[in-house]
């Protein structure tokens, strides 16, 4: 990449092209999502029998995971879930090795779902703009280069005006916010292909009550956070504007897991006495429920859900 650039053009580039970081690394290299905790992956296996029990348990029933990194969850839902199940993982990279045979592996998703679509911390990896207010009160797009530098751009195409006068308005010369137009139509691609059953996106994200005034823009590797720089490098991410997405309901990672059962009740220590493993296990997954449910962390990411009869 040469020269400046929006922000949505050169994220894309640097993630997803020809040599981005997505076709070349492995995210568990470079950060820990709920998708590899086993726990997680138990919630999920609920919200799926949840959902193949409304559609009356159909001979035809797909687990799709949008994102599917290295398989961990799908790996862990071979385990879980009856075999009359179909998993299939989207991902851009070759299928990793060592995956369950009965999980499927392609760089799209299915064109027709019936059953239950996850996407995992998908949605921030979704290339979008960024808009500025310039001295004078003019939205801009902020321009970027491939060493991370910026610059005031161009006003505001209507659409991406319209969006932010809506859901992100900049009041304050200097102000940022993240278009999320492309998030929108990234979740609408996805349920437009659900014809029955649940998509669910699990996700940083904010609210109009909560929006960060200098947007929530970073980027990732090696395990930890770096500035934003679209190199291909690195991982380049920005938080979820959640009540613009267009689902039936959204809440916190904490409450939804909460509501599935899974709470972070230390075990009794008489079972430690009575049978040692059993309470190794049971405190291990105490452990990482209590990871899951933190408020402070993973436990404050959102649950968007759609659902389809």
């Amino acid at each position: 990449m040469s020269g400046f650039e929006r922000w949505g053009a050169a994220t894309e580039r640097a993630l997803y092209g020809r040599a981005g970081f997505y076709r070349r690394e492995t995210p568990a290299s470079h950060f820990t999502t709920s998708a590899r905790t086993p726990v997680f992956a138990e919630a999920i296996a609920r919200v799926a029998d949840e959902v193949d029990e409304r559609l009356g348990r159909p001979e035809g029933f797909t687990v799709v995971d949008v994102g599917a990194g290295g398989g961990d969850l799908l790996a862990d839902l071979a385990g879980l879930l009856d075999r009359r199940i179909s998993l299939v993982g989207v991902e851009l990279r070759p299928r990793p090795a060592g995956l369950p045979e009965r999980i499927a592996w392609r760089p799209e998703p299915p064109d027709r779902v019936s059953g239950l679509i996850v996407a995992c911390e998908l949605l921030d990896n979704v290339p979008c703009d960024v808009a500025v207010l310039d001295p004078e009160g003019r939205a801009r797009y902020e321009e970027v280069d491939a060493e991370g530098r910026t610059r005031l751009g161009e006003t505001l195409e209507a659409e991406d005006e319209q969006w932010i006068d809506k859901w992100w308005p900049l009041t304050v010369p200097g102000d940022r916010a993240e278009i999320g137009r492309t998030r929108d139509a990234a979740w609408a691609d996805l349920t437009a292909r659900l014809d029955r059953g649940t998509a669910l996106a699990v996700d940083y994200g904010h609210t109009r009550s909560d929006r960060p005034q200098g947007g929530t823009l970073t980027g990732f590797a090696h395990g930890r956070q770096t500035e934003p720089i679209p190199d291909g490098a690195r991982d380049v991410t920005a938080h979820v504007a959640v009540d613009a997405i267009a689902c039936d309901s959204f809440q916190r990672q904490r409450d939804a897991l909460h509501a599935l059962g899974f709470t972070a009740t230390r075990p009794p220590m008489a079972l430690a006495y009575r049978n040692p493993t059993a309470y190794a296990l049971a405190l291990a997954k105490t452990t990482a429920t209590a990871r899951l449910t933190d408020p402070a962390g993973l436990g404050g990411h959102w649950w968007l859900r759609t659902d389809r009869p």
